[in-house]
């Protein structure tokens, strides 16, 4: 399993959760404490928007574990943004290690990542890939099973592509999941998948938190929200919005001390955040 974060409201500097923040994402990389293996440390990702330069995002990856990559501390540092993406990563035993297989993954305005893995994925890696446009189809560079997940949500979303609303994007997200599901039950897959997927264009986010056995716990996932992130004497906080919030973090972990900031995601939930930071939780189910 791996650990991400995702932020979206006022700009900010990726250094203060990728870094700074008590339990940061970059500790999460070598000590993550919600998962039996705190190692994450088979390279990482971080991907962000700067609508002024360009609609898509950039995206910087590496091989390194992210304790290790100095570069990635000092462009931290000097980047400054409304919206994050940013992922550390474990890779599946047998897996491949290479910048194809980082997260975020990248495809025009929409960044993605995953937290999880699609169980016996060599069982459905076929049907999968039959089903895919040819755009989405060619698309893939890598071998993981999460960017081939994304490639099923954008033949999900398939025309709306150019001209969508956040709840197309929510139907889209939750078809790829329900798809994945029937794919396993066709191939006869017993063993239960995790799917805790972010999706963003820059301006909504989703974010699942998901098992396909009811019986087994999906990876954990946390949210916080309000007006914005300030230092109480050295430490992180969220402070509390009177109205609309003007900050949302969703993260595997809290990367803040204080846990009364956090809120648990409910399993099998999806997680909205609308251009308007309306924030809700649907069931996927």
């Amino acid at each position: 399993m791996c650990r991400f974060f995702v932020y979206k409201g006022r700009g900010m500097f990726m250094s203060d959760l990728l870094l700074k923040a008590e339990q940061s994402l970059i500790m999460q990389s070598y000590k993550a404490k919600e998962r039996e293996e705190p190692l994450n440390g088979d390279g990482f990702g971080v991907g962000w928007y700067s609508p002024d330069i360009d609609p898509n995002p950039c995206v910087f990856t590496s091989i390194q574990p992210a304790w290790s990559n100095r570069n990635l501390f000092r462009l931290s540092e000097k980047i400054r943004s409304t919206c994050f993406f940013a992922h550390v990563r474990a890779a599946t035993p047998g897996a491949y290690v290479s910048e194809f297989n980082c997260h975020p993954f990248q495809h025009e305005q929409f960044l993605w990542m995953h937290n999880g893995k699609i169980a016996s994925f060599p069982k459905i890696k076929r049907s999968l890939r039959e089903s895919l446009h040819d755009d989405y189809y060619n698309f893939i560079q890598g071998t993981t099973d999460s960017e081939h997940a994304f490639a099923v949500f954008l033949n999900q979303l398939g025309q709306r592509i150019r001209d969508y609303s956040t709840t197309d994007l929510r139907d889209a997200l939750i078809a790829t999941i329900h798809q994945i599901k029937e794919w396993q039950i066709q191939a006869g897959v017993n063993q239960s998948s995790s799917l805790n997927f972010a999706i963003t264009d820059g301006h909504s986010i989703l974010v699942s938190r998901y098992a396909t056995d009811p019986k087994v716990d999906a990876p954990t996932l946390y949210i916080s929200s309000g007006d914005h992130l300030e230092i109480r004497e050295g430490k992180y906080r969220m402070t509390a919005s009177k109205h609309q919030p003007n900050a949302v973090i969703v993260a595997s972990e809290p990367l803040t001390a204080d846990r009364s900031d956090w809120k648990p995601v409910t399993k099998n939930h999806l997680v909205m955040v609308s251009p308007e930071q309306h924030i809700q939780q649907v069931p996927i189910d």
